[in-house]
């Protein structure tokens, strides 16, 4: 019994997939993320938000070229080990580079 508890809980936890939420301000390509800043959510980040300012991390609004949240594998992984109490994501900022 025990034994197909675990691998039940150690398929699923291969079913959990990453998500990325990529917003592109400028076409240029960035491979490399000027800041990137793991954020701290609670219950699955219920009523809660995190703010990051791309503008002052670039030095204006014109040196932006794209802005991602994700949620990785070890991100989504530590949300399940907690059951949703602690739910951490990534926030990765792209600059052009002058």
């Amino acid at each position: 019994m025990t034994f197909k508890l675990f691998v039940i809980l150690f398929c699923s936890a291969f079913l959990f997939g990453c998500a990325a939420q990529t917003f592109t301000i400028n076409s240029e390509n960035a491979e490399v993320p000027t800041s990137e800043k793991s954020q701290t959510f609670f219950i699955s980040g219920l009523g809660q938000e995190q703010v990051t300012d791309a503008a002052k991390i670039c030095g204006g609004a014109a040196n932006i070229i794209k802005v991602e949240a994700q949620q990785t594998f070890i991100n989504g992984l530590l949300g399940v080990i907690t059951w949703g109490i602690y739910t951490p994501r990534s926030a990765k900022v792209y600059c052009k580079v002058n």
